[in-house]
C-alpha cells in the first residue's frame, strides 16, 4: 500500500483546505494515495467526549494509519506560534509506535495556517517537526526551485505550506498557497516512494 497520511486538525477549515490540496499533490504522483484523517478537539471540561466517529468529514486518525503509511503530511492551525492541541494530544499518544521504531525512515512534511502574517506560521511548521524527528521520520519541505516560493505574498515557507487566513478565517487560499501546498504532496509523495523501495 502506498498511502500518504494526511492527518491534520482543523477549526475553521483552512487547515482541511489544505489537507485536500496536499492530497491532490500526493495524488497527482503516479502509484501514491492519499489517505485523509483529522483528529477531535480537546475539551478542558474532563466529562465532555467527542464521538467515536465523526459526524461529519474526515475520519479519526488511529495509530495504524501512522504505522501503515509510507509519508505522512501533519497540519494545524497555529497556537502562539505552536501546533494546536488537539494535534499535539494525538501524537502524545504514539509512544508504542516510537517504541516499535515504526515511523523511522518515513518522509514527513508540516503545513499551517495563521491569522496573521506574522502569526507564528515558521515556528508552528518548526515545533510539528520536532516530535516527527523523535520517531525518526525524514523532514521535507519546499525547495527555492518552487516558483510560487519566491514570489508569493500571502503563504509560504521552505519548512513547509502556510496559508494567511485573517483574523476573521475568511481569506481563501491565494493561488500561490494552492500552488505550494500542492506541489509540497507531490514532493512527499515522490519521495516516500522512493524510499519504501
Amino acid at each position: 500500500m502506498n498511502e500518504i497520511l494526511i492527518l491534520y486538525y482543523s477549526q475553521g477549515g483552512a487547515v482541511r483546505n489544505m489537507a485536500q490540496l496536499i492530497a491532490r499533490g500526493v495524488e497527482s504522483v503516479p502509484n501514491a494515495k492519499a489517505r485523509i484523517r483529522t483528529v477531535p478537539k480537546v475539551s478542558t471540561n474532563c466529562e465532555a467526549t467527542e464521538p467515536e466517529i465523526p459526524a461529519s468529514g474526515d475520519p479519526y486518525a488511529e495509530l495504524q494509519d501512522l504505522e501503515e503509511c509510507i509519508g505522512l503530511a501533519l497540519g494545524s492551525p497555529t497556537r502562539f506560534g505552536n501546533m494546536a492541541a488537539p494535534i499535539k494530544y494525538f501524537l502524545d499518544g504514539t509512544t508504542a509506535l516510537w517504541l516499535k521504531g515504526a515511523l523511522i525512515h518515513k518522509p514527513a512534511a508540516v503545513f499551517t495556517s495563521s491569522g496573521s502574517m506574522h502569526g507564528g506560521n515558521e515556528s508552528t511548521l518548526l515545533s510539528m517537526m520536532l516530535p516527527l524527528m523523535h520517531h525518526g521520520m525524514l523532514i521535507v519541505g519546499l525547495p527555492y526551485s518552487e516558483p510560487a516560493l519566491s514570489s508569493t505574498s500571502t503563504g509560504g515557507t521552505p519548512y513547509g505550506a502556510s496559508h494567511i487566513a485573517g483574523s476573521m478565517d475568511d481569506k481563501p487560499l491565494s493561488d500561490d498557497e494552492k500552488k505550494l501546498c500542492m506541489a509540497l504532496g507531490k514532493r512527499l509523495a515522490e519521495t516516500a516512494l522512493k524510499l519504501s523501495r
